[in-house]
């Protein structure tokens, strides 16, 4: 900047020096010249010289001075003459280099600010395949097996409502119940005929519905065992009893008393003589029916809520276990409660397993990749064949019929680290080696960028599906 301010004095000089040589002397006299030099300050960015300079001069003629396009002379009667001098410095140069140094800063601005708004857009369609399913498929109940397997959930409840009862009639019912009997005497079997007595731990007797055999102990000293219906010796309601412990009567006085033994599974129920009201056989199966219908819908809400992630169940894939139909005719009143109570079975998959395995029988070239099947919940569920318990059962025959789609599962975190840094002439190179994906698109930000993002927070992975 000083070499600036040097070479605009010596212009200065230079200027005053051309003006004093056009003097045309006429006669001898004073004059006074007062000379103003102004410059262009603003083009060059630095004040220069500016002002009037008075220069006196003698000659033997009058002074005559020609006029120049930058020159503005004025002359008054004592003799003395103005000139104002208006030059440029830099002549357009320095106003037109402020403008460009202005713009170059603004676009160094503007390039370094949107560094800090870098961002890759990577839209990918994954690759997918129309389903249309009809297949009869198995599965075993081993959540741990390598193929397709299922678990058994079961949740139990009870519906209870009242129901109009007709005239007052009497009846004598015997108590009734469930037992388990074990043979903890040798390992032979022992066989009990139909209406063995038994003595409960209630002194009471109750009697065998059926024949049963006793499997002998196992090698490992484990008791065999065998579940058998029992109901009172007598009717009546002092038959009626919680869990008990019993005895086979007949073995009394022998070893095998104390080695053959046997527990009620719940209570002993449903022991009565005297009046009741009746209930007309229609009316008590059209409530129990709907006693039975709420109940699973109940319970169906409650398992479904219990689902963990990853799992299925098919809506057609429960089934509803009904354990005891209740009807309390002792009461006095004109309406007697009915009661259902029930156990709720159902199917569940591990929807990844049971996704492989439909693609495996639906496609042709299906690879084992990983998959996903949209709304696969919605597929109708049967069994191909009749169970008899379906809590008991090991291996399930089902099919399973609907419209769906197969989509190939995209791994969004190898994606961005394989692009991490890339080109983008080298996006659809490096994606072209993944044959779950059909499509990509790739957006940069700012649009003059040309290299993806070394940044993984600077990159997002939209899938189209």
């Amino acid at each position: 900047m000083s070499n600036k301010i040097l070479e605009d004095m010596v212009r200065v000089k230079q200027i005053k020096r051309e003006i004093i040589k056009d003097f045309s002397p006429a006669k001898k006299q004073n004059s006074n010249i007062n000379i103003k030099i102004n410059t262009n300050p603003i083009a060059d960015m630095h004040p220069v010289n500016e002002g009037t300079e008075t220069i006196n001069t003698t000659t033997d003629m009058p002074v005559n001075i020609s006029p120049s396009s930058n020159r503005r002379i004025s002359t008054y009667d004592d003799g003395t003459c103005d000139i104002e001098v208006e030059e440029k410095m830099q002549k357009g140069g320095s106003r037109y280099g402020l403008w460009f140094v202005a713009l170059l800063s603004i676009i160094f601005l503007i390039f370094s600010v949107s560094f800090l708004f870098t961002k890759a857009t990577i839209t990918i369609t994954p690759k997918t395949e129309e389903l249309v399913l009809n297949q009869n498929l198995s599965a075993v109940k081993d959540m741990n097996a390598t193929g397709l397997s299922f678990d058994l959930v079961a949740l139990s409840g009870e519906e209870e409502k009242t129901i109009e009862a007709g005239q007052e009639e009497d009846v004598e019912t015997k108590a009734k119940g469930t037992i388990v009997i074990y043979n903890n005497f040798s390992s032979n079997p022992q066989s009990l005929d139909v209406e063995t007595r038994l003595l409960g731990s209630n002194d009471k007797i109750y009697k065998t519905d059926a024949k049963i055999v006793i499997p002998g102990k196992a090698k490992d000293g484990t008791p065999g065992s065998i579940e058998v219906g029992i109901h009172a010796g007598e009717v009546g309601e002092e038959y009626n009893s919680g869990p008990l412990d019993l005895k086979v009567f007949g073995f009394k006085g022998t070893p095998k008393y104390e080695k053959f033994y046997a527990r009620s599974k719940g209570e002993i129920t449903s022991g009565f003589k005297g009046r009741i009201r009746t209930v007309n056989p229609e009316a008590k199966n059209v409530a129990f029916n709907e006693l039975k219908d709420t109940l699973e819908i109940k319970l169906l809400e409650k398992v479904t809520n219990q689902i963990p992630e990853g799992f299925v169940l098919f809506k057609d894939a429960v089934f509803l276990t009904v354990d005891e139909e209740v009807i309390d005719n002792s009461v006095s009143t004109s309406s007697v409660p009915v009661k259902v109570k029930g156990t709720l079975y159902g199917f569940l998959f591990d929807e990844k397993k049971l996704s492989a395995q439909i693609a495996a029988v639906a496609t042709s070239d299906y690879d084992g990749s990983p998959i996903s099947i949209p709304n696969m919940k919605d597929f109708i569920f049967s069994l191909t064949e009749k169970v008899e318990s379906v809590k008991d059962i090991k291996n399930l025959n089902f099919s399973l019929t609907g419209n769906s789609k197969i989509i190939w599962e995209v791994d969004k975190d190898k994606i961005v680290n394989d692009l991490l840094g890339k080109s983008k002439k080298e996006f659809k190179e490096i994606l072209s080696k993944y044959s779950n994906i059909e499509g990509a698109e790739l957006v940069l930000r700012p649009l003059w960028r040309r290299t993806i993002p070394e940044e993984v927070k600077s990159i997002e992975v939209v899938l189209n599906q």
